[in-house]
């Protein structure tokens, strides 16, 4: 097997959002560590169906390669080293050719509240409009609160933030580690606990997925696992 050559320079595919890149820079960071210089690295970003099509509910594409389906084909078509992906957002197969090399230690698995007026989830008014995507928080949020309106919303992370502030929703719920990836704990009102709402058991993690053939980075990332 060949030994990784530190200094040429290595593609990385993610998706075209900033919280996309700010995991791509976090793997950097690792592989830093490991010797490789920063400015070897190269992001090449890829719109993925997930990022064109945002109007079809969560619900209906759960499981499928929806946020992940073209910057995986990069990395089988060697147009990139190997994708950065939220590893909540792997398919349930992963496509034949390719393989997950690793996945990192969560950074945080809690879902958070954002709120309008800084009230925590139980102290919401009735029929409060709360903003969520996965079918998994829908359902928790019903059975914690029935009257609450659950409002589904799409996007990036800002676009959501947005979405919460035009259409004046009373809750939002996002994943934390977006939020602190991003910088924006700021905004986050409380992180709500796993007995309220069970998050993702991948939320927080970050997957890297190269070529099954690729044995030299497939070596490299078991030392980052």
């Amino acid at each position: 097997m060949k030994s990784i050559n530190y200094y040429k320079k290595i593609k990385i595919g993610v998706r075209p959002s900033n919280l996309a890149i700010k995991q791509a820079e976090e793997i950097i960071t690792k592989l830093e560590l490991l010797g490789f210089q920063r400015e070897r690295f190269t992001i090449k970003k890829y719109y993925t169906d997930g990022d064109i099509d945002k109007k079809t509910p969560i619900s209906e594409i759960e499981g499928g390669n929806f946020f992940t389906n073209t910057v995986d084909k990069a990395v089988l078509f060697g147009d990139i080293d190997f994708a950065v992906h939220s590893a909540k957002d792997l398919p349930d197969i992963i496509a034949k050719g390719l393989k997950i090399a690793c996945v990192t230690k969560s950074i945080n698995r809690h879902d958070a509240l954002i709120s309008k007026d800084k009230l925590k989830l139980t102290e919401l008014p009735i029929n409060s409009k709360i903003g969520a995507s996965s079918t998994r928080r829908k359902e928790q949020l019903k059975k914690i609160r029935n009257d609450f309106e659950i409002v589904d919303i799409r996007g990036n992370i800002e676009e959501r933030l947005e979405k919460f502030e035009k259409n004046k929703l009373d809750g939002l719920i996002i994943a934390a580690c977006a939020l602190m990836r991003l910088g924006l704990e700021n905004r986050i009102t409380a992180e709500i606990p796993f007995h309220i709402l069970e998050p993702h058991p991948l939320q927080g993690s970050l997957a890297i997925v190269v070529r099954e053939d690729n044995y030299e980075f497939i070596e490299l990332f078991k030392k980052i696992d």
